[in-house]
């Protein structure tokens, strides 16, 4: 994965953003180090201020490129989820099998990240944490239903119902596609947060991975 995205230019809803955060310095910064001290903090803790403090900028600065941390947590979901859009297509590309097809997708989904060094202001582990952690936060919300008119999780739906195409291209006779794929994606966060601070309700653990669990599930469902 070092060089899987050295020409990749994800592209973000800009309605999530006043100013672009990719076209400065100052933005990378803003980006970097928010995923560092939500990481460290959490959601709940986390402010503008001490986002400033931690940059060496003034906190209005921050509101130059973010209105809110809503918008800012929405912006690094959808980067995230961006991301894993990618190394899908990238997996499954010319797989022709729909089972392998499917699997190679399930394993990305739910296989521990790793940080990809190539987009050096970004590390999608720590990411990948936050969105385990916090995306729920973002997703389930008062203004959950303004934000879907906005598109803010466009691309999380697509991972989704590209995920419950591949379920179908494997057995069209399974009525739930849907469902199963967005219990695959939901699911398999759930589970890696189990593993990391409630690991004694999950077999998701070593020797067997969350993405061995799906494997299994999604065989036995789709066999029946």
């Amino acid at each position: 994965m070092s060089t899987l995205l050295g020409n990749l230019n994800i592209k973000v809803n800009e309605k999530l953003y006043l100013k672009d955060p990719e076209t400065s310095e100052l933005g990378k910064k803003i980006i970097q180090n928010s995923i560092l001290l939500i990481d460290e903090i959490g959601l709940e803790h986390f402010t503008f201020k001490k986002l400033g403090e931690r940059i060496g900028s003034n906190e209005s600065s921050i509101y130059r490129y973010f209105v809110n941390k809503h918008k800012l947590v929405i912006y690094l979901s959808t980067w995230y989820w961006s991301w894993m859009e990618y190394k899908i297509k990238f997996a499954i590309h010319n797989i022709t099998n729909p089972i392998e097809k499917l699997n190679k997708a399930i394993a990305v989904i739910t296989e521990k990240v790793v940080d990809d060094d190539s987009t050096l202001h970004i590390n999608e582990s720590i990411l990948n944490k936050i969105i385990i952690s916090e995306f729920n936060k973002a997703l389930y919300t008062k203004e959950v239903d303004d934000d879907n008119k906005e598109g803010y999780f466009l691309v999380y739906k697509n991972i989704i119902n590209d995920l419950a195409a591949l379920i179908f291209d494997a057995n069209p006779n399974y009525p739930y596609a849907k469902s199963l794929a967005s219990t695959i994606v939901e699911g398999s966060l759930h589970q890696h947060f189990l593993n990391d601070h409630l690991h004694t309700i999950t077999d998701c653990k070593s020797p067997t991975s969350v993405t061995t669990f799906y494997f299994d599930l999604v065989l036995r469902i789709l066999k029946k």
